[in-house]
């Protein structure tokens, strides 16, 4: 997978003190890119829109609730 056209943001949920990290790229057609911000070489998951539309969606849910 081409990763060169991915527009990595840091998530709003990491953590402020930079320990706790996680960096989406959402530009890129068909896939969610998700990695490490400490660890930008150890690798990269990639979901499908829905698939972490989903994720972001339940993780919303249970971050209300806890």
């Amino acid at each position: 997978m081409d990763l060169n056209g991915a527009t990595w943001r840091k998530s709003t949920r990491s953590g402020s003190s930079g320990g706790d990290c996680v960096e989406v790229a959402d530009n890129l057609s068909g896939v969610v890119l998700v990695r490490d911000t400490k660890d930008r070489d150890g690798g990269t998951l990639a979901f499908t829109p829905v698939s972490w539309a989903s994720f972001v969606g339940l993780a919303k849910m249970l971050d209300r609730h806890a």
